[in-house]
């Protein structure tokens, strides 16, 4: 079965041009589309999408209160927020509400594409130096309230595994990182998110920047 797609986006033209990069692949298929951020709710509940891809500033309801509109929803599609990159506050706002991830509308088709292979495969879309410049200045802003009782349960190991996520790391990348197996880092990795409490890998980045168990300074680039 292709992996089912909605696009939200209040331009015309966006909208048209994303859904001719979809279609194109043969394993992508646009399945609705909404103009606002307001009609997103009932386009999938209509439709059931794998992945939604979000504009994050629309006229009525934007971006960041979708995102969370739909992430409340029994069975939650996966948000990859798509955006020209104007505003820092609305990307990491967006993270925050719980988008897998976000992609440039700049980016290459190719990229579009596999980022929604990417979410639909349970995995988030991160961008190591982008997510940790953002983080940077905000750090000090959310740190004081972030405290988060779970990151004193993990273990020395589910800690080096966090920090590999906040770089970037796939689970493929940690393993040989950390000369361990595949399936191994998988089972830490969950661990990690449900100690957490973080609904997926970038949520988990987010606690751990915000919460100052991890400072984009001493990350290690790709």
């Amino acid at each position: 079965m292709p992996i089912r797609v909605v696009i939200a986006d209040d331009e015309d033209l966006i909208r048209t041009g994303l859904r001719i990069i979809v279609d194109t692949e043969p394993d992508l298929e646009v399945v609705g589309e909404a103009a606002d951020g307001a009609a997103v709710v009932p386009v999938v509940r209509t439709t059931r999408p794998d992945v939604v891809l979000m504009d994050v500033r629309m006229p009525a309801v934007d971006g960041i209160q979708a995102t969370r509109l739909l992430l409340a929803l029994p069975q939650p599609p996966k948000v990859v927020v798509v955006t020209t990159f104007n505003d820092d506050d609305y990307i990491y706002d967006a993270l925050r509400a719980g988008a897998s991830g976000f992609l440039l509308k700049r980016s290459r088709p190719d990229d579009l594409a596999q980022a929604v292979r990417i979410v639909a495969a349970g995995e988030s879309l991160l961008f190591p130096a982008a997510i940790r410049a953002l983080a940077a200045s905000r750090q000090s802003r959310y740190a004081a309230t972030r405290a988060v009782p779970g990151l004193g349960k993990l273990t020395a190991r589910e800690a080096d595994v966090l920090r590999l996520m906040a770089c970037g790391r796939s689970n493929t990348e940690i393993a040989a990182e950390l000369v361990v197996g595949a399936e191994t880092v998988k089972t830490h990795v969950g661990n990690v998110l449900a100690k957490l409490g973080a609904r997926d890998r970038t949520q988990a980045v987010i606690t751990a920047y915000e919460s100052g168990f991890v400072s984009p300074a001493e990350l290690r680039p790709r």
